[in-house]
């Protein structure tokens, strides 16, 4: 038998990771040398791995600079309109890797580490995730760049540099432990501080209405100093910008009024303002009304709003000459896409600029003002929208309470002047909501104040306009557009799972990589057998390789032949992790009743991060951690289940999971996933799908036909009538379902805790008596479809036939028709698949 190749061998086969010459290799030994002695100061003798990774990163971003350059040169020239994303996060993950695929480096690379001794895959273990989010949010943020610079749009991401992001995850004693994502800790090789762009932001002081206008006057100062990371376009030599702000403390901070004594104090008080960019905060789907939080708001809108300015009036490259001063040509060049809330103070402050320092009238403002922006909603939930007390408004930006005032005051004419006596329709509608403490609602800000407002999924933005928004709809249906989510298919396909990238390009090209929609093509193949086994082959490879890495990472030995099921997605509520608790003991508990049945094997997994403050989410992962220290450890089960807890889930975890993954759990209650998009990457990556009629799933099921999914549950009319109906009684199902009263009595009666009888009894407490998610209600539902999940596993060919289906139908889901949409649609510009010239090359 011939020996298996190595890793690197095979590596070296697969053609979508670009050609290595000899040349190319040769050029790239000696960059990586001269890095390794002239940037880092190292010899080989006492270099170590992370010197390695950095000297193959400056490698690796040299041949990003020239191109870097060369783009905003060409946008300088061409002066296209810009497209502004601006967003509280940026879920980045590592860069190495997807710099090196879309810059086709990826083959070359590999051969010139291997021929210097060295083990890609270790050096890139090397770098840091950026985790500069939460999660679903994002992560999308992080796929549209990567899809706005391979459509060729001249876009730039907008956000804060924090400097710890989203938390470290340990599980100790089977509970949650957080601990600081240091992650600058070593540098950060892919960004590039601009300190010649510094930008004045300013809090607190009070107003002066003067004859010659409003000013804003004894404000404190914070400076924002922007860093920029280079974002490739997928080999069309075009690379765009992401631009994050630090907040640095002024020199004179402090010191202007320190009396005798108070030098060193006022030094150690610049930290305070720096605190502005020092940590993300955790909370996925949740609203915390922190003033720290406000002003990070405002600071990532206010130095973005000077820069886009700033822009817009210098048109030639490299000059800062001023040639444009007619803000009605604004909303022409420039369009802001809000990120959720989160950025909706950029209302407000662009009317400030236009009005206080630009002076233009209010009517021509707020036209240019809602012309230019957008907004896309991301969740129903109302913990999740964003209200904000009018007394800390008030204290921390007071022109800008000022301006919503006077938005709200116009609005409200505008209402009443349709709809005439209509009081109950004003106070919906009204931008201020009343009560004990007056708040401003930050969703309502952003309808009044964009051209356009998205959700995104359709059933989501059907949703919205019947329930949340249904008032404004009424008033201005022609702003409400639906922009299903998608996925990159560089990091989420090709990247992460370079095996079904070949196996995908033997059959149909590589063109499929920027246009998904090629995937159909491989419904030819659904009933060719070599394509059927290859498609088996490539999973079953990607499963070993996790189970190595499990065993590595957890100690755990699993069965490679067992289904991979999965769970990964924050810890929620909505998300109903509980319902998954529940098959896995009713699945425990049919295996103990008849353990000498043919049953399929599980290697149940969920990860996921629950917010430090939410105390329900961190007991979700208790219960979990406790069943598997029961089932995982009974003799009578044997491998035939296994729950894992993946610890510390985030963008570079996904990537090694996600392609070993065989069913995809998106078990949410109808009508709460706004889209999901983790849903999109098990589907690209040979997944199956359990799941509910919610967010995106209905569109999947749609693509791939509803019988290549395992589709559960209420819809959301079911949801609905229930509501409307007799309500949710929990009592009624426990009562009536025997496995289900057999789970719940095992948790509540200390079967999974022992030493602790009572621990989950806040769970229990919560599924029997306020589960807002109806958990039991589908439950039924659940086991059955589950059932039928383990049938067909049974069936390989059978099972693979139905995964062809889903990959082939995944050409929806790629973030490049999701921006090629907004771009049309809301931003006014038009994607394009053209090259630029490489800088090597001359100007056409």
């Amino acid at each position: 038998m011939s020996k298996p190749l190595s890793d690197h061998d095979r590596r070296k086969q697969i053609s979508v990771r670009g050609l290595a010459g000899p040349e190319n290799v040769a050029e790239l030994k000696m960059a990586f040398n001269r890095h390794l002695h002239f940037t880092l100061v190292k010899d080989r003798n006492v270099a170590n791995k992370r010197d390695y990774y950095f000297a193959l990163a400056n490698t690796v971003r040299d041949h990003l600079v020239g191109r870097w350059i060369r783009t905003q040169q060409y946008y300088y020239e061409k002066d296209p309109k810009r497209v502004y994303y601006i967003s509280l996060e940026f879920y980045m993950g590592r860069t190495l890797q997807n710099t090196m695929v879309n810059l086709a480096l990826e083959n070359a690379c590999d051969e010139a580490i291997y021929q210097l001794g060295l083990d890609m895959e270790e050096l890139e273990d090397m770098e840091e995730d950026a985790g500069l989010g939460n999660g679903g949010l994002g992560r999308l943020a992080a796929c549209f760049l990567d899809s706005m610079a391979s459509l060729g749009l001249a876009a730039y991401g907008y956000g804060i540099r924090y400097e710890f992001g989203i938390f470290n995850q340990k599980i100790v004693n089977g509970w949650q432990v957080e601990e600081a994502d240091d992650w600058l800790r070593f540098g950060n090789p892919w960004e590039k501080a601009r300190p010649e762009y510094m930008r004045p932001v300013k809090f607190y002081g009070r107003t002066e209405h003067t004859p010659e206008g409003v000013k804003w006057v004894d404000a404190q100062v914070v400076l924002a100093l922007p860093y920029d990371t280079p974002i490739p376009g997928y080999r069309n030599n075009i690379v765009n910008t992401m631009r994050l702000w630090s907040a640095k403390a002024p020199c004179d901070f402090n010191l202007k009024d320190f009396n005798v004594g108070g030098y060193i104090q006022a030094v150690l008080d610049r930290n305070l303002c720096e605190n502005i960019s020092r940590v993300l905060y955790p909370n996925d789907n949740f609203f915390e009304g922190k003033e720290l939080r406000l002003k990070q708001e405002y600071f990532v809108v206010a130095a973005t709003l000077q820069d886009i300015i700033r822009r817009f009036k210098v048109s030639k490259f490299g000059s800062r000459e001023i040639v444009r001063t007619d803000f009605s040509e604004l909303p022409n060049k420039v369009a802001i896409q809000l990120n959720d809330t989160h950025p909706a103070m950029a209302i407000p402050e662009l009317m400030r600029v236009l009005v206080d320092e630009e002076s233009l009238d209010w009517d021509k403002a707020w036209d240019v003002c809602v012309r230019t922006c957008a907004y896309t909603n991301h969740t129903v939930l109302p913990e999740a929208l964003e209200r904000w007390p009018i007394e800390l408004f008030h204290h921390l930006l007071p022109r800008h309470l000022e301006i919503i005032f006077e938005i709200n005051r116009r609005f409200m004419e505008f209402v009443a002047s349709k709809y005439p006596g209509d009081n109950a329709r004003l106070s919906r509608m009204s931008l201020i909501e009343e009560g004990p403490c007056k708040k401003v609602n930050m969703a309502h800000l952003c309808i009044v104040g964009s051209h356009a407002v998205n959700g995104v999924a359709r059933i989501h933005s059907e949703i919205l306009i019947a329930t949340l928004f249904k008032d404004f709809y009424e008033l201005e249906p022609h702003k409400f557009q639906n922009k299903t989510n998608g996925i990159t298919p560089r990091r989420w396909l090709v990247m992460c799972n370079p095996g079904l990238a070949e196996v995908i390009a033997e059959r149909i090209g590589e063109d499929f990589v920027r246009d998904l929609d090629q995937l159909k093509k491989l419904l030819k193949f659904i009933n060719d057998e070599a394509f059927i086994r290859d498609i088996a082959k490539v999973k079953q490879e990607n499963k070993m390789k996790f189970a190595v890495h499990l065993e590595e990472h957890y100690k755990v030995k699993i069965n490679p032949q067992s289904m991979f099921d999965f769970q990964v997605k924050r810890i929620h509520e909505y998300k109903r992790q509980l319902l998954n608790c529940l098959h896995m003991i009713t699945y425990y508990n049919r295996i103990k009743k008849e353990p000498n049945k043919q049953w399929t094997p599980r290697t149940i997994m969920v990860g996921g991060k629950a917010a430090p403050g939410y105390h329900t989410a961190k007991m979700i992962i208790r219960l979990i951690t406790a069943i598997g220290e029961v089932v995982n450890h009974d003799p009578v089960v044997g491998d035939r289940l296994k729950i894992i807890f993946l610890e510390n889930y985030r963008v570079t975890l996904a990537e090694k999971a996600i392609p070993s993954a065989d069913l995809s759990e998106q078990i949410s209650t109808a009508g709460t996933e706004a889209s999901g998009t983790g849903n999109m990457k098990f589907m690209l990556n040979g997944a199956l799908t359990i799941g509910t009629m919610d967010g995106a799933n209905v569109e999947m099921a749609e693509e791939a036909g509803e019988e290549n999914l395992f589709i559960f549950g209420m819809r959301v009319e079911d949801v609905d009538a229930m509501d409307a109906g007799n309500g949710y009684h929990a009592i009624e199902y426990y009562n009536r379902i025997p496995d289900l009263k057999q789970a719940m009595d095992q948790i509540a009666g200390g079967f999974f805790s022992p030493k602790q009888p009572d621990l989950f009894k806040d769970l229990v407490d919560l599924l029997m008596h306020h589960d807002r998610f109806k958990v039991f209600a589908d439950y039924e539902s659940y086991i059955e479809c589950q059932e039928k999940v383990n049938e067909l596993y049974k069936n390989p060919k059978e099972w693979t036939k139905k995964v062809i289906h889903n990959i082939a139908g995944c050409g929806k889901f790629s973030s490049d028709r999701t921006i090629s949409q907004y771009a049309r649609e809301i931003w006014g510009v038009e994607p394009s698949l053209e090259k630029i010239p490489a800088p090597d090359e001359p100007h056409k």
